[in-house]
């Protein structure tokens, strides 16, 4: 009997996106005679009942095209804009499916798409889900797709800084996305080369960083490049938002946790501009000029690299291959070379961030670059 499938990107979009649904097309398509068809931008396009047929015209050429040729947003089923209000789509989205006799649905996302798909799952949808992000913060899998892209912008970008931040006896702040986790600003950091590296798992002292540029400065070495992490924290505001969080873990009563989560918001919300501030603090405190380069959205765009393609073209064929078996409500993982189902319930509330132990954090300190602490 032929298997429907259909498909949807969530999210922000990332390199890889269109490698791995073309993975999942092709193979599903060529190999075992299952019929694919694609939702326009996200859950949105699901609860819109907009598709597209993804046969083996609309996938060709596509490996090679950054973003997602299916379009996508962050809108979520169960808080949908609709009319200048939110509304729980969740049954208009379970009634698509079952409107185009879909045997799964497959999900392509990061942590709020993991979410969502799980909110599904249990409204008796079968789904999976393939990781991608690149910031590399899914739970349960060695790496996401889009992550190793990224990594090579930033990495040219901090390449490329040197030359001026050297011209300009200066310190080069860069902004480096990553949201919450550190992998983005650790790994361009390390092979860009950069002198002081600051991630949200290792809250800095804005003095230590200050004193290590000072020392380079001793040392006849005119120029630093500081890698900052868009979510990275001093040590006083990771202090003061750890102690709030804990307050609404604490929280007896509904209004209790909801003005502590308010207030969470509310400090995390006084961190944008962040890096503004560091580079300011930095030339009163070094006496040096300083100058800011926010990379944002650049390192979403453009050809996905080779690693990305193997890695989504690898998940997405997985994918087929469970789909083939009924292998349903997991997460297509990559571990190794290879592949693993994770049960999507495993995933959805976690996130991977750089363990304090991590080889490239050893390695960063051995070769003397300033980790804020």
């Amino acid at each position: 009997m032929t298997k429907y499938i259909g498909i949807l990107t969530a999210g922000g979009d990332s390199p890889g996106l269109n490698a791995a649904l073309r993975g999942v097309g092709k193979a599903a398509t060529s190999y075992f005679g299952m019929q694919v068809i694609g939702f326009k931008d996200g859950f949105r396009g699901m609860m819109e009942n907009r598709i597209i047929r993804l046969d083996g015209s609309a996938l060709s050429g596509i490996l090679t095209i950054g973003g997602t040729v299916l379009g996508t947003s962050r809108d979520k089923p169960h808080r949908m804009p609709v009319g200048g209000k939110l509304l729980d789509m969740t049954d208009v989205i379970v009634d698509n499916y079952e409107r185009h006799h879909l045997d799964v649905l497959v999900c392509m996302g990061g942590g709020g798409t993991h979410k969502n798909a799980y909110r599904l799952m249990q409204k008796g949808l079968n789904v999976i889900t393939l990781p991608k992000t690149i910031d590399n913060d899914v739970a349960k899998t060695d790496v996401t797709f889009g992550f190793d892209t990224a990594l090579g912008i930033a990495t040219g970008a901090i390449d490329r800084l040197h030359s001026t931040a050297h011209s300009h006896h200066r310190i080069i702040v860069v902004e480096i996305m990553g949201h919450n986790a550190g992998w983005l600003a650790l790994g361009a950091g390390l092979s860009g080369g950069a002198d002081v590296i600051l991630i949200p798992e290792i809250p800095y002292d804005i003095e230590n960083v200050a004193e290590a540029i000072r020392l380079r400065s001793r040392a006849g070495k005119n120029f630093s490049i500081v890698a900052i992490a868009e979510g990275a924290l001093s040590q006083a505001d990771a202090k003061t938002i750890r102690a709030m969080e804990e307050k609404v873990d604490k929280a007896k009563d509904k209004a209790a946790k909801k003005k502590a989560k308010a207030k969470v918001k509310e400090l995390k919300s006084l961190h944008k501009g962040n890096t503004l501030r560091v580079a300011n603090q930095l030339e009163e405190l070094t006496g040096l000029e300083s100058r800011v380069t926010i990379l944002g959205h650049l390192q979403r765009g453009g050809a996905p690299s080779a690693a990305d393609r193997l890695l989504a073209t690898r998940l997405g064929t997985a994918c087929a291959d469970f789909i083939n078996e009924g292998v349903y409500g997991v997460m297509v993982a990559a571990r190794g070379e290879g592949v693993e189902p994770v049960p999507i319930e495993d995933v959805v509330g976690k996130r991977k961030v750089v363990p304090l132990d991590h080889p490239w954090v050893k390695s960063a300190r051995l070769i003397g670059a300033n980790l804020g602490d």
